[in-house]
């Protein structure tokens, strides 16, 4: 699961705190223990991550907590005991960074607040990933991926026009939050190491999820209307969308008027380049409902496969639409080895999609796999009394 020419990871020596639950905090965490940070994850011993009870389950060990896990070491605390809070602060006493992503103000009832750990290490970079921030007139209230996508506005462009509110099937309120902290400990971190100075870094899923709409929150400040649903077309560009054939359906993207022609090209309706409706991207787009009559009508004559087939050898962007099995099967993942083996901690073999950034040519490794609850408590617990010498100097006077 390694590479022996793998170089100098960019963040080995670094280590991290995770407190975390299910995916935003794990995640982030995840993302930094790829790039070569010590990343110890503190649990309650009873259950641990929440997430480690979620299916496919395999002989015991979630394969949902193994995909957020990995190259991470696992301790068991009981935060609300005076004496396993000590070992907690003595492990953020040596650490660079800490991670967690509860209800702001459960991490302060705790004594492990920003506030009162950056007196002990003034260097920490603290991150908290919430629903709605640490301030402000939600703050306190929870959140969920669902709940996110609802009040950030991302169920009102998905799904087809006129239906019900659908979110997106991928979890992206929590996945874009891990995302965004990853990104702002890196640079924080760079900060720290020049001043000797940490700081509490605040990422809100709510944020995040606005952050990475930028198209439709532009859309509405040009135009001071909503953007909304239009399936898989696109507001500003068509032929832009999935369309339907003879046995199924396609992806087509032809963003740009040479692409365009070579869709005419490619459907032998030289005359539409022609046509008042269809000269420009704008226009097309205004005209989409009529445009995508009239491709469809040529596109039901030939199965999915074919007009890919066309579609590719004349340059135009084009997709199936693959199941999971289908994309994690494609010849192009396998080329880059983003699919790797891995077992775990009881023994089953299994497979994960592993960090799909590539240094100097080289994948990330997979260093160690996710750990069982608790596996490392003798190795790590015993030692953490040990401050680190970057801390103590950032400390003197």
């Amino acid at each position: 699961m390694t590479n022996p020419r793998q170089p100098t990871l960019p963040l080995e020596g670094v280590r991290v705190i995770e407190i975390c639950n299910v995916a935003a905090g794990p995640y982030c965490a995840m993302l930094l223990a790829d790039m070569g940070a010590e990343v110890i994850k503190i649990e309650h011993p009873e259950g641990g991550d929440t997430l480690r009870s979620w299916p496919p389950i395999s002989a015991g060990y979630s394969e949902n907590f193994a995909s957020l896990n990995r190259n991470k070491q696992s301790v068991t605390l009981d935060l609300k005991a005076p004496d396993d809070l000590s070992r907690a602060l003595d492990l953020i006493d040596t650490a660079d960074i800490l991670v967690e992503n509860n209800r702001p103000g459960v991490m302060d009832r705790l004594g492990l607040g920003y506030e009162a750990l950056r007196e002990r290490n003034p260097q920490l970079v603290y991150c908290s990933i919430s629903a709605y921030g640490q301030t402000g007139p939600r703050a306190s209230e929870g959140g969920f991926d669902l709940t996110l996508q609802a009040m950030s506005g991302i169920m009102s462009v998905t799904g087809e026009p006129g239906g019900p509110p659908v979110k997106c099937g991928v979890p992206i309120a929590d996945f874009s939050a891990g995302l965004y902290a990853a990104f702002a400990i890196v640079c924080a971190l760079q900060q720290a190491s020049a001043t000797c100075k940490g700081t509490h870094v605040d990422i809100s899923m709510l944020g995040a999820t606005l952050g990475i709409a930028a198209l439709q929150t532009s859309e509405f400040f040009g135009s001071d209307r909503d953007p909304v649903k239009l399936g898989s077309a696109h507001p500003r560009n068509a032929p832009y969308q999935v369309f339907a054939c003879r046995d199924g359906y396609f992806g087509m993207a032809a963003g740009n008027n040479a692409l365009w022609g070579s869709v005419c090209s490619v459907m032998s309706r030289d005359e539409w380049r022609a046509d008042g409706r269809f000269t420009s991207p704008m226009l097309r787009a205004k005209h989409q409902v009529e445009l995508r009559t009239l491709l469809e009508a040529e596109f039901i004559r030939e199965d999915a496969a074919t007009w890919l087939e066309r579609f590719r050898v004349a340059g135009v962007p084009c997709a199936p639409i693959n199941s999971y099995s289908d994309v994690l099967a494609d010849e192009q993942v396998e080329y880059m080895q983003w699919v790797q083996p891995l077992t775990l901690p009881n023994g089953v073999e299994t497979r994960t999609f592993a960090s799909p950034i590539r240094m100097s040519g080289l994948n990330l490794p997979i260093r160690s796999a996710p750990p069982a609850l608790g596996e490392h408590n003798a190795t790590i617990l015993g030692v953490a009394e040990v401050s680190s010498e970057e801390i103590t100097q950032c400390m003197t006077p």
